[in-house]
């Protein structure tokens, strides 16, 4: 058996909720795929990626892929960058919809984050765009808040898994180009040309960093984004035998492909 998680975006309870359903199914040390964006608009990032370092160091067999969300903290904190040419609103990672504001908010407290933005609350209202000096204070409280640990742990870990026969991504393929030479741009943040695909990818492709209301099974790809970003219920699902099911408290629903 394999578990998957996908979207957690520093919803720590909604992981806790998952884990346990897990535990319930497969046991304690079940293998578990998460497919990244542990962060952002959710209230506890820092408490999302410390909880599955901690799985990992405890030898939990949790493989734990990077999204788009991740990379852009990672990259905010490491290089001071807010924008990125893949997000086609033009917002900035500090504005609220993006949720790099609760994501700094999880590791700065109040106090911090008013004196680097003049914004009594900045972990609700975002700020986009942001000012250079704003940008600077932000930049230089969280050198000094993000533990190096979660920066090294977001560069270390891989941005695709792949079993004998699944392919397993944040968000999805260049179609027709082997795995091998999917950028990971692609991999961290592909819609276009891949969600409306009903291509064979020669494996079934599980991802998330599309919101759902509820995960997808569409034959070619599996969708587990279930909106757990937006307030919706983060949706742990198995595959036992070649055929996938969703957990909930009530055990496991079979999640077949739509017609």
């Amino acid at each position: 058996m394999l578990y998957c998680v996908g979207d957690i975006h520093g919803f720590t309870s909604q992981l806790d909720r998952a884990l346990n359903l897990i535990k319930a199914d497969g046991g304690a040390d079940a293998p578990i795929v998460f497919l990244g964006d542990y962060v952002d608009r959710g209230p506890d990032a820092k408490g999302t990626i410390q909880a599955l370092i901690d799985g990992q160091a405890s030898g939990r067999p949790w493989t734990c892929l990077i999204g788009n969300h991740d990379l852009m903290f990672w990259r905010f904190v490491t290089g001071g960058i807010t924008e990125d040419a893949h997000i086609k609103s033009n917002k900035g990672w500090l504005h609220h919809r993006l949720g790099g504001n609760t994501t700094l908010a999880s590791y700065l407290d109040a106090e911090a984050l008013r004196t680097a933005t003049g914004i009594a609350d900045f972990a609700t209202e975002g700020l986009d765009p942001t000012p250079e000096l704003a940008r600077s204070k932000l930049l230089d409280a969280a050198r000094t808040a993000v533990p190096q640990t979660h920066l090294e742990w977001i560069a270390a870990q891989p941005r695709h898994y792949e079993t004998h026969d699944h392919i397993f991504v944040h968000a999805g393929l260049r179609v027709g180009v082997p795995l091998a030479e999917q950028t990971e741009d692609d991999l961290t943040w592909i819609r276009d040309g891949w969600i409306d695909s009903d291509a064979n990818h020669g494996k079934v492709v599980v991802h998330g960093h599309t919101a759902l209301d509820f995960p997808q099974h569409h034959g070619n790809r599996i969708n587990l984004d279930a909106g757990a970003g937006y307030g919706r219920t983060l949706v742990p699902a198995v595959l036992d035998d070649g055929k996938w099911f969703t957990l909930d408290e009530t055990g496991r629903t079979a999640l077949t492909p739509r017609d």
